[in-house]
C-alpha cells in the first residue's frame, strides 16, 4: 500500500492513486459546542480520516493557542487590532495598522524569522516537523499565514479602503505591497531551505457572488506577487497548493497562470457543473466539501449523495482529485457523521 505522502503526489499528478485523499478538520470551536465525548467517538469510529487519533488527554485536537478568545481583543503582527465573538473561530479587525497613509513612514512589517505574520513560528521546529513527517511517510508540508497577501492588505488598510486605492492607483500601495511580499517571500525561502514539499498559498479571495477583487485589479496589484511567491517552491520542486473561499470562477486561470497546481474550492459556491467543465481532468481538484448548505440543513442521504456525485463527476481513476471538509458549530453532529463515513466509503471508488 502507499504511503500517505506516494498517495498524494500521486493523486495531484494525475498518476493513478489508491485512494482518493480526504481530510476532515475539526474548527477549535467545535470543542465548545459539542459534548466532546460525542466528537471523540466519531474520530474513533472513522480511522481512515483520523488514524492518528488517541482518546487519552491531553491532545492537540482539544486544544488551540489560538488568541481567537471571545470578548478579548489582541494585536496581531502587522499592528491590527482583532477580535471574535466565539473562541476559536476566525477573527475580524477592528482597527485597522494602516488605515491612514500618513502613518506609512512608521510602518514597519512582521520580522519572518520570528513571526508567520499571524503568531510566533520557529522555523528549527518546523524543518523538524518536515523530516519527521518524511520518516514517517508523509508529505513535508508547508504553507504562508492564511491571508498572506490580499486579505493582509485588506486587514492593513481596511477593505474599502484598499479597493479606492486600487482604483485610484494610490502610489502608495504599492510600497505596501512590497513590503508584504518581501515578509512572504523570507517565509518561502525558509519554508524551501527546510525542505517544503507541499507549499500551501492561502488566501480568500471570493464572496457568495463573484471575487472580492475585480479580475483587472487583481492582475494588476495582486497576480505579479503572486507569481513570484510561487516561483520559488515550484522551482524547488514542492506542489503548490491554493486556497481561496468564495466564488473565485473570474480568478481561476489567473491563479493557474500564476503558478497554482493544486486548487481548493468550495463545491456548491462555484457550482459543481463549473468546476466539472473547467477544471477536472486538467488540474487538481481540492474540493471543498459545502458547509452552508447540505451539510447543515440536509439529511444523511442527501450528505451521501453530494459527495458520490462529486466524486463521480470530478474524480478519475487517473487522479486528480482530493476533498476536504471543515466542520464548524451548528453542523448536526448525525450529519458530521454521515459526511465522515461518505468521505471513507468513496476515498475508494474508483480503486
Amino acid at each position: 500500500m502507499a504511503t500517505e505522502r506516494d498517495n498524494v503526489l500521486r493523486a495531484a499528478r494525475f498518476e493513478r492513486p489508491e485512494y482518493i485523499p480526504m481530510a476532515f478538520h475539526i474548527n477549535a470551536a467545535c470543542w465548545h459546542s459539542y459534548p466532546r465525548q460525542d466528537l471523540e467517538a466519531l474520530m474513533a469510529a472513522h480511522t481512515f480520516l483520523f488514524p492518528e487519533f488517541e482518546p487519552t488527554p491531553p491532545r492537540v485536537e482539544l486544544t488551540s493557542d489560538s488568541e481567537a478568545k471571545a470578548d478579548r481583543s489582541f494585536t496581531d503582527p502587522w499592528g491590527c487590532t482583532r477580535d471574535t465573538t466565539e473562541d476559536g473561530i476566525a477573527t475580524l479587525v477592528t482597527h485597522h495598522a494602516l488605515a491612514d497613509w500618513d502613518d506609512l513612514p512608521d510602518f514597519r512589517a512582521p520580522d519572518p524569522a520570528i513571526s508567520s505574520g499571524a503568531a510566533p513560528i520557529d522555523w528549527q521546529a518546523i524543518e523538524a516537523g518536515m523530516a519527521a513527517a518524511l520518516a514517517a511517510g508523509r508529505l513535508a508540508r508547508g504553507g504562508l499565514n492564511h491571508g498572506h497577501t490580499f486579505l493582509t492588505l485588506s486587514d492593513v488598510r481596511g477593505y474599502e479602503n484598499l479597493m479606492y486605492d486600487m482604483a485610484d492607483e494610490e502610489p502608495r500601495l504599492w510600497q505596501l505591497i512590497e513590503m508584504v511580499e518581501a515578509f512572504n517571500a523570507e517565509s518561502v525561502r525558509r519554508y524551501v531551505a527546510a525542505g517544503v514539499e507541499w507549499m500551501g498559498y492561502a488566501d480568500d479571495l471570493g464572496m457568495q457572488e463573484g471575487p472580492m477583487v475585480s479580475p483587472s485589479h487583481f492582475r494588476k496589484y495582486l497576480k505579479p506577487s503572486y507569481g513570484r511567491l510561487i516561483a520559488p517552491a515550484r522551482e524547488a520542486g514542492s506542489l503548490v497548493h491554493m486556497h481561496s473561499d468564495g466564488d473565485i470562477r473570474d480568478l481561476v486561470d489567473d491563479l493557474l497562470e500564476a503558478g497554482v497546481e493544486i486548487i481548493n474550492l468550495q463545491d456548491l459556491v462555484n457550482g459543481i457543473d463549473w468546476i466539472e467543465a473547467r477544471l477536472a481532468g486538467k488540474v487538481c481538484i481540492d474540493l471543498d466539501i459545502d458547509r452552508q448548505d447540505i451539510t447543515r440543513f440536509g439529511t444523511p442521504a442527501q450528505i451521501d449523495d453530494l459527495v458520490r456525485e462529486e466524486v463521480e463527476r470530478l474524480g478519475s481513476r487517473e487522479g486528480g482529485l482530493m476533498m476536504i471538509y471543515g466542520l464548524y458549530p451548528g453542523v448536526p453532529l448525525e450529519n458530521a457523521g454521515a459526511l465522515m463515513s461518505a468521505m471513507e466509503r468513496y476515498a475508494t471508488h474508483f480503486s
